[in-house]
């Protein structure tokens, strides 16, 4: 089964948590858990992921945190997502040629390729910024409903 881990969709939360943070607020790793449900410890080790991807900004010393490394309308899902996943593939034979010995004759090399270009064209297509704005309104929506 290929899916994505938990390490992935909680380095999802974290970058749209800091997008719908004040411009340069520096956002502590333990606001980053308690407010995404991430438990601390894998939290910190996410938001390294995302640092070292260039995706996330560490700031040192007592007020020290994260704040997105360059505005949320730069940075991808596919961003996110590889920074803490690493490069994704949907299947061996995509890595590179020869990693597979039948990629030259497997009838369904073309369609695994097809569905690689086409999920990497959606989860490079949209921004951090778009789906903060899309969970904002999504909350709007059911606060009105709770009423």
């Amino acid at each position: 089964m290929m899916r994505l881990t938990r390490a992935g969709e909680y380095g999802v939360r974290a970058a749209l948590h800091l997008a719908n943070q004040p411009e340069g607020k520096i956002t502590f790793v333990s606001e980053i858990s308690e407010k995404q449900d991430v438990p601390r410890h894998f939290a910190a080790k996410v938001m390294q992921l995302l640092v070292r991807s260039g995706v996330v900004r560490s700031h040192r010393g007592v007020k020290g945190g994260f704040t997105l490394a360059r505005p949320a309308s730069k940075i991808t899902l596919k961003d996110v997502i590889e920074g803490v996943e690493g490069q994704i593939f949907l299947n061996l034979c995509l890595i590179k040629k020869g990693e597979c010995p039948r990629d030259d004759t497997c009838p369904v090399h073309l369609i695994w390729r097809e569905a690689q270009d086409k999920l990497m064209e959606i989860l490079d297509g949209v921004t951090v910024a778009e789906l903060a704005e899309t969970g904002r309104a999504l909350e709007k929506k059911m606060s009105k409903k709770k009423r």
